[in-house]
């Protein structure tokens, strides 16, 4: 449930570095949000202080990856399609990856298991989600925005916490229902308004188009009047 406050760290590093303009109702709509999500976190049956930060810092850490992914796929001069970013962020990904890793897990499957064997399936089918979902990540960002993602993400949140409900049988209290609630309206609002500035501007492009094809023939009637006034003097 914290990571429906994703949008608003998106949107906020969005325009602090510039990939965004500032508007008044969309920080509200985001505030929204966030308001949801701390009535959610308020609600909590188990509360852990030091798990919530540790959410934070990610949500802060994955806002930075999505809004310095805008800038490297839709900066000018540069044509970066998602899988030629894939070559280049992939590798930085299994380094930072390999180095907790090695520390972290790695002895504690050698004292678990003695000896290191992974499931080659299981492993293999893990890589290749994860690969489309990198894939997918960069198709989405590249023709919309780090801040549309992230707000379609809440609604795959709210499947986890169905499937967490219904099928782990987590302990979900009605105050999370009614923080996250709050912050689902906030979201459907934000597709509204993304929706109907979509529509302004396909209407603003057709306008545009159909303005410059008025000037075209106008242009080519001005220099037919002279070319037709001259035949006019010969004959």
């Amino acid at each position: 449930m914290l990571k429906a406050l994703m949008p608003v760290a998106v949107y906020s590093l969005a325009v602090a570095f510039r990939t965004d303009s500032f508007r008044r109702a969309f920080m509200l709509n985001m505030l929204g949000i966030s308001a949801g999500v701390a009535v959610a976190a308020y609600g909590e049956a188990r509360f852990d202080a030091f798990g919530v930060l540790l959410q934070l810092a990610a949500v802060a850490a994955e806002a930075t990856r999505l809004v310095l992914i805008q800038i490297l796929l839709t900066s000018k001069g540069m044509s970066l399609n998602p899988i030629t970013s894939l070559y280049y962020i992939a590798p930085c990904c299994l380094v930072f990856l390999t180095v907790p890793w090695y520390f972290v897990e790695l002895p504690r499957l050698r004292a678990a298991a003695g000896a290191v064997r992974p499931d080659v399936f299981v492993f293999g089918t893990n890589s290749l989600c994860a690969f489309v979902l990198d894939l997918a990540v960069f198709l989405l960002v590249g023709k919309t925005s780090a801040l549309t993602m992230n707000v379609a993400g809440v609604v795959k949140d709210w499947l986890l916490i169905a499937f967490s409900w219904t099928v782990i049988k987590d302990t979900v209290t009605p105050v999370n229902l009614v923080g996250y609630g709050i912050a689902f309206l906030g979201v459907a609002y934000y597709n509204h308004a993304k929706l109907q500035g979509l529509k302004a501007k396909e209407a603003e492009r057709r306008a545009a188009s159909m303005a410059t094809a008025k000037d075209g023939d106008a242009e080519a009637g001005v220099r037919l009047l002279p070319e037709k006034d001259g035949g006019d003097q010969k004959n």
